[in-house]
């Protein structure tokens, strides 16, 4: 059981605990959560990812990653934006994602609005939001960790005036650990820092 502090792994490496509760976390941990992500077409699959993930843990969506990218045609969003009603019923029918009407309406509807913005205006939105990394303490358990910080809030107010749709604020905290505008992993693990090159 873990106070909170970098665990070691099999590797002998120190990680944030939640890296180590299943085994797809450590290469999610280590490659990606945390690393800068850029282009609208990226940003919006992991919007669109951390919107199925409310109310449930984020392996259930990393174990299905692959059958949410296949059926949300990789989610490129002029794709996703042109889903017709027999695509909405196909989606609700896949096995291979979360079959929830309101986050597989709430996805294609986020589609259709971005699809009128001008091309980086995602990026830039999303990113305008990241807050400077030397105001932040560096986290040393867990429990140093925000939900929601006053730039998710801010960031998910953005979103919203905008007309997307499922961006709370803690989902926007989410994306912004997710895509690098925050470093949060804890100040002894081995990622720390990878993602901004301290």
């Amino acid at each position: 059981m873990s106070d909170g502090t970098a665990l070691a792994g099999s590797d002998g490496r120190l990680r944030c605990p939640w890296a180590l509760s299943a085994e797809e976390y450590v290469a999610y941990h280590d490659e990606e959560w945390g690393r800068p992500v850029h282009g609208d077409d990226a940003l919006f699959e992991r919007l669109s990812l951390e919107a199925f993930q409310s109310g449930l843990s984020w392996i259930t969506i990393l174990r299905r990653r692959p059958g949410f990218r296949a059926a949300f045609a990789g989610f490129h969003i002029e794709k996703v934006a042109a889903f017709t009603d027999e695509d909405r019923e196909r989606l609700l029918a896949d096995t291979g994602i979360i079959r929830n009407r309101a986050k597989i309406d709430a996805t294609i509807a986020n589609a259709r609005v971005l699809a009128g913005w001008s091309e980086g205006e995602l990026d830039e939105l999303i990113w305008s939001h990241a807050p400077d990394p030397a105001g932040r303490p560096v986290p040393k358990v867990l429990g140093d960790v925000a939900a929601v910080t006053p730039e998710s809030t801010a960031l998910s107010k953005a979103l919203k005036k905008r007309g997307l749709r499922f961006v709370g604020p803690t989902t926007a905290y989410a994306l912004m650990q997710a895509c690098g505008l925050v470093d949060d992993h804890l100040e002894t693990c081995v990622a720390r820092g990878v993602t901004r090159g301290a």
